[in-house]
């Protein structure tokens, strides 16, 4: 074993969070944008489902921000969820991490009989295809009852017309990895390559390679096929929280 093994669950997530910042400008004012629609838009005792969870670094900023908040944090992805039960486990039964995948029919079936309140997500519902994402917002309009809220912070390329913001996107990205990276943070593969070190992680990388195998990334969606999805899906309103450049948080009301 490695001198790097055997780390705190909450060292692995901080690496996560300086690696994603590398990829992701002003992450922190994105979630920022979340917590503040959460805070002035839903009472104090809350439950938030927290799609594609990751190893649970927004449903942790949730729960903390929120003592009085519950959180279900669903993943497809072994190692990743792993992480967010560790990571999340201090917070007792405020916290529940389930393993379900977004792209079956029945991924919310360990959801029956629960109110959710609000639906976020961070930096992943871009590996659905877009009729998979029109399939999800579907059921999340049916899951969810009416005032409920949906959040989706994510990179929304810019598309054809759009060649300068686009390139100006692009050039802004790589200064940002440029620096994150100068100054030490992980890239996506030296942070896994890590986090599958960790005793116990080599079965659960192997599962996830046979989980992800035929998954290969999808084209990336518009912010204005992510808008009209959710309506035709059946929510009330659409529209945007936060954007630097071609990241955005999605504002959904039920």
């Amino acid at each position: 074993m490695t001198d790097t093994a055997a780390l705190p669950p909450r060292v692995l997530l901080e690496r996560w969070d300086a690696q994603q910042t590398a990829y992701v400008a002003h992450r922190e004012l994105r979630f920022q944008s979340m917590l503040d629609i959460l805070r002035l838009g839903l009472r104090e005792s809350f439950h938030v489902l927290d799609l594609a969870c990751g190893p649970g670094s927004l449903s942790d900023r949730i729960l903390r921000a929120f003592p009085q908040a519950r959180v279900t944090a669903v993943d497809y992805d072994p190692v990743l969820l792993r992480l967010a039960g560790d990571v999340l486990a201090e917070y007792g039964d405020r916290a529940t991490v389930v393993d379900t995948d977004l792209v079956r029919a029945d991924w919310a079936e360990p959801l029956a009989g629960e109110r959710i309140d609000a639906v976020v997500s961070s930096t992943a519902l871009h590996w659905l295809s877009p009729s998979q994402l029109l399939r999800l917002y579907t059921a999340l309009a049916d899951l969810l009852p009416p005032g409920a809220v949906f959040l989706n912070a994510d990179h929304l390329r810019y598309g054809p017309g759009n060649e300068t913001l686009s390139a100006l996107s692009d050039r802004h990205d790589a200064e940002v990895q440029r620096t994150a990276f100068g100054a030490g943070a992980d890239t996506w593969d030296a942070w896994y390559e890590l986090a599958v070190a960790q005793p116990g992680m080599p079965l659960l990388a192997a599962e996830r390679e046979r989980r992800f195998a035929d998954r290969p990334p999808q084209p990336l969606a518009p912010l204005h096929f992510h808008l009209s999805a959710l309506r035709t899906a059946g929510f009330a309103e659409v529209g945007t929280v936060w954007q630097y450049l071609d990241d955005y948080v999605v504002f959904a009301r039920r």
